[in-house]
């Protein structure tokens, strides 16, 4: 007997906003049938093929450490640099910038509640190489 994931939680403050955000970044979607709204303190999106959920929950608990756990982004459609800038705009801020000259590497990013993320190189920069 084994178990799958059956999605990914995400502690917040604003669990409407945040999972707003994250369904831009991600081009998610959420239940026609249970959307999301402001005042939710559950919030739930999905991928496409709805493979892959995120729900975000309202926690009293302010974040104050390194998460343990985070998500790696790759880029499916431009490289990581054009992704950064994305990700920036759209609120993110660069933790730590782990580039390396020759293209491999990765930055970790915040997202506006201060969850760490990575952005590894897009799917047209892999070499073969390691991220």
């Amino acid at each position: 007997m084994t178990s799958y994931i059956s999605h990914t939680t995400v502690d917040c403050a604003d669990a409407y906003a945040l999972s707003r955000w994250w369904r831009t970044v991600l081009n998610y979607g959420e239940d026609p049938d249970d959307p999301n709204e402001p005042g939710h303190e559950e919030c739930m999106i999905h991928s496409a093929d709805r493979r892959h959920r995120l729900l975000f929950i309202e926690v009293p608990d302010a974040k104050q450490v390194k998460n343990r756990i985070h998500l790696d982004l790759r880029p499916a459609d431009r490289a990581r640099d054009a992704e950064l800038a994305r990700l920036t705009e759209l609120g993110a801020t660069v933790v730590a910038d782990r580039r390396h000259t020759d293209g491999t590497g990765w930055v970790v990013l915040a997202d506006p509640e201060g969850n760490e993320f990575c952005i590894l190189r897009g799917e047209a920069e892999l070499t073969g190489r390691p991220s």
